[in-house]
C-alpha cells in the first residue's frame, strides 16, 4: 500500500520523470564552462586589444609666431606614425618637419611649427590598423 500512495503522487511516466533535472544540470555545466572561457580570455589577454599607443612626453615653447615642440622622454616614435595638426586643419607629417634623419624621434628631438592658428596644436599618433590617439596638445595664444 505504501508503494501505491507514492506512485500516485508522482506525475508522468516512469521514463519521463528524470528529464527536467538532467536538462537543468546540463545547462548549469554549460553556463559554467562559458563563464570560465570568458574570464580566461580576459585574464590571459587572449582578446585582440589592438596596438597600444606609445608613451612620450613633450615640452612646448611659443616664441612669437613659432611653436617649438621638444620630445623630452618616453618611447621613441616612428616619424611615419606622427602628425602635428593645428585648428586650421594644417598638418605636418613627422617625416617632413622633425629635425631627425633616423626615421624616429627620441628625447631631445625638436619640431618647429611656423605661424600655427590660434587654438590647439596636437601631436597625433596613428597605428597601422588606422586607429589614432592624441599624444599631447598645446593651446596657442
Amino acid at each position: 500500500m505504501k508503494l501505491d500512495s507514492v506512485s500516485k503522487k508522482l506525475i508522468g511516466e516512469d521514463d519521463e520523470r528524470a528529464v527536467s533535472p538532467v536538462i537543468g544540470v546540463i545547462l548549469m555545466v554549460a553556463i559554467t564552462v562559458i563563464l570560465a572561457a570568458v574570464i580566461a580570455a580576459f585574464v590571459l589577454d587572449m582578446g585582440d586589444m589592438g596596438e597600444t599607443a606609445p608613451t612620450a612626453s613633450f615640452e612646448w615653447e611659443q616664441n612669437g609666431d613659432e611653436v617649438t615642440i621638444t620630445h623630452t622622454g618616453g618611447d621613441s616614435l616612428d616619424l611615419s606614425d606622427i602628425t602635428v595638426e593645428d585648428d586650421d586643419g594644417e598638418t605636418h607629417s613627422g617625416t617632413d618637419h622633425w629635425n631627425e634623419d633616423s626615421g624616429e624621434i627620441s628625447a631631445g628631438d625638436t619640431h618647429t611649427t611656423d605661424d600655427p592658428a590660434d587654438g590647439v596644436v596636437q601631436i597625433i599618433w596613428e597605428a597601422d590598423d588606422g586607429s589614432s590617439q592624441i599624444l599631447d596638445d598645446y593651446e596657442v595664444n
